[in-house]
């Protein structure tokens, strides 16, 4: 049994793996600014307790290792790690970002065991963050509609954390993690519609208006900078529309394919603007 630390626990992607390893039997400490002890990314002071005892670390960094301040935090971070004792550390890393990849170095120089995950976009932003109001709304309006995309479902990423953490194996490897077709965004909501019976419409926009949208609507400064980042230099970079086979490399079985992840989220009713109201 290993004693396994979790930064952003209760997040997308870190609260399937601490369920995952929960039900394997690990010791896991779940890392957000509620748990006990805390771990609040802007208070660096609650870092070394919440590393205390922690063989391995799980590092998911919010909004994104992209945002300026990060690098610095990375860096401190690993240096606690080091200094209370853990092992080994994962990160979670963006595919294609190229601040993201200075924290990569970060880590990959700690001196520590580490393994990165790069993932390419999560699919459950369409159910579990900013694009979901907009498909309830039946329109959605995004820049970059050429723009093909890997998406890959937060239960791949999970299975494969649990993977690398457990086994020693993956050592010292980088993987790219995408799911097993590219997608454009009008190809994304048709599939939803279709799934869900609605008539939700797809209307490309420029980014510069896209933007100012997003602050008349009051989205926080660091998520429009970052959504700003993302589509003008991370969406349609060479190497993004890359579809890996590191999914199959370390589990052994192909990645969700994202009309199953459209089946499954239709089930939940989150798509359903009357459900979602309801609740």
């Amino acid at each position: 049994m290993k004693n396994i630390l979790v930064i952003g626990g209760t997040g997308k992607t870190g609260r399937k793996v601490v369920e995952r390893l929960e039900n394997l039997g690990q010791n896991v400490r779940v890392g957000s600014r509620n748990a006990e002890p805390a771990f609040d990314w802007e208070n660096a002071e609650t870092w070394s307790s919440a590393l205390k005892g922690m063989d391995q670390v799980y590092i998911t960094f919010q909004p994104d290792l992209a945002v300026p301040g990060a690098l610095e935090a990375i860096e401190v971070l690993t240096k606690k790690a080091a200094q209370a004792g853990v092992k080994k550390l994962v990160l979670l890393s963006g595919k294609g970002e190229h601040e993201a990849e200075l924290c990569e170095q970060v880590v990959i120089h700690s001196g520590l065991d580490y393994t990165i995950v790069r993932a390419s976009w999560f699919m459950q932003n369409f159910s579990e963050s900013f694009f979901l109001d907009p498909i309830l709304a039946g329109h959605v309006a995004l820049p970059k509609p050429e723009a093909k995309v890997p998406y890959i479902s937060t239960d791949d990423i999970a299975d494969v954390v649990v993977e690398v953490l457990l086994n020693e194996q993956h050592h010292g490897q980088i993987y790219e993690l995408t799911g097993p077709r590219v997608l454009t965004f009008e190809e994304v909501i048709k599939e939803i519609a279709q799934a869900t019976g609605r008539d939700i419409m797809f209307t490309p926009v420029e980014l510069e208006d896209y933007v100012k949208f997003l602050e008349e609507v009051g989205v926080p400064e660091d998520y429009v900078w970052l959504i700003n980042y993302l589509f003008s230099h991370v969406l349609d970079a060479k190497g993004n529309d890359v579809v890996t086979g590191d999914v199959q490399k370390v589990l052994g079985r192909s990645p969700k394919d994202f009309s199953e992840y459209v089946q499954e989220t239709h089930q939940t009713g989150v798509w359903n603007p009357k459900l979602t109201k309801a609740v």
